[in-house]
């Protein structure tokens, strides 16, 4: 041990200070993983404890220490986590992606109004085999195999999204957790989108699924139709449509309050006369349909009624139309609750023929 000692004293770094007490205490010739070179800076110990062996290590700020059963192990941890501590990145690389997931679900997830799609959707991941991948081994090859795969099973629009969700966390893990250098999803191509939907429900339409779905508001198939005719009223979306009660309508201003949308804001939605009618004329506070049952309830009344290609969603295209001819575009934007003027076109669906007589 007194040899270990000097040889230590002998190469230790130039600036080294340190006295015969502080390196019996340090005891770094106990475990021979220390360099020592770097011995100025590592006050690394193993000492005897009453259940076992108490190893110690300070670097870099931190200070880690446990009790295990033998010297032997005190030294073998003591040494991983000196390790760990002066090669966190490369600790951090080498963690399979799917780790990297379930953080980025617990940290980060909670905090966007999507939480529940998100998490879902990281699930998902996880059972792929690209989530067995370390780090530091994700190439753009990886993501671009796992799309054409991807592509297989579900619409490019849903693979664009996903694709969106994996880049968030790849970028989480670059910037803040200094995991890996680059993003490997930023040289992945997406898939082209399909064009925008350019359904509008017609009139006749209209009557149809009215009849399917009966005027008794009392029934949840009625106000599942019901709120399909809100909908067009005002360009609200599903969800927002059911969360409405009366605190949030205010008939006598004729304003429909969302205190938070899917943009993560609030908005007021101007009522025309029509959406009041239709608001009072349920029989409660609100829709009282649950979103799952609103979707069903929707597609029954559909169905039945002989409406082919007509989804809820479409309500929001025929709105745009509508309001658009009484709206300039910048009102038109605030009404709808979109902060890019450009999303308007993909859902004002007005045929040329109709322009067309307007211009008379």
């Amino acid at each position: 041990m007194r040899q270990a000692r000097r040889n230590i004293q002998q190469n230790k770094a130039p600036e080294s200070t340190l006295s015969p007490a502080l390196l019996r205490r340090a005891r770094i010739s106990e475990y021979p993983f220390t360099h020592p070179s770097r011995t100025v800076r590592n006050l690394a110990s193993i000492r005897k404890h009453k259940s076992g062996w108490r190893a110690e290590v300070v670097r870099k700020g931190q200070r880690r220490s446990k009790v295990l059963p033998t010297r032997q192990e005190a030294k073998d941890w003591a040494a991983r986590q000196e390790y760990e501590i002066l090669n966190a990145q490369k600790v951090a690389a080498a963690a399979p992606f799917g780790d990297v997931l379930d953080r980025y679900a617990r940290e980060v997830s909670p905090g966007k109004r999507g939480h529940r799609w998100e998490v879902i959707r990281l699930e998902r991941f996880k059972k792929d085999p690209i989530a067995r991948r370390q780090m530091r081994e994700l190439a753009a090859s990886d993501f671009a195999e796992w799309r054409d795969s991807r592509l297989r099973e579900v619409s490019p629009g849903t693979v664009a999204r996903e694709m969106n969700l994996l880049s968030s966390v790849l970028t989480q893990a670059r910037r803040e957790w200094g995991m890996i250098h680059e993003n490997p999803m930023k040289d992945v191509r997406k898939p082209s989108r399909p064009p925008a939907r350019d359904r509008l429900v017609t009139e006749a339409e209209l009557e149809r699924m009215a009849h399917v779905a009966g005027p008794d508001l009392s029934t949840a198939t009625a106000r599942a139709f019901h709120a399909f005719r809100f909908a067009i009223e005002t360009g609200m979306r599903a969800g927002e449509i059911l969360s409405l009660g009366a605190e949030t309508v205010d008939t006598a201003r004729r304003v429909a309050h969302l205190p938070l949308t899917k943009n993560g804001t609030a908005r007021e939605v101007p009522l025309s006369r029509e959406a009041v009618r239709l608001w009072e004329a349920l029989p409660g506070p609100g829709f009282d349909v649950s979103s799952r049952s609103l979707d069903s309830l929707f597609r029954k009344v559909r169905d039945k009624a002989g409406v082919e290609g007509l989804t809820f969603h479409d309500s929001r295209h025929a709105a745009v139309t509508r309001l658009a001819r009484k709206l300039d575009v910048l009102t038109l934007a605030k009404v709808i609750g979109h902060r890019d003027i450009k999303m308007l076109m993909t859902y004002y669906d007005e045929t040329a023929e109709d322009i067309a007589k307007r211009m008379d």
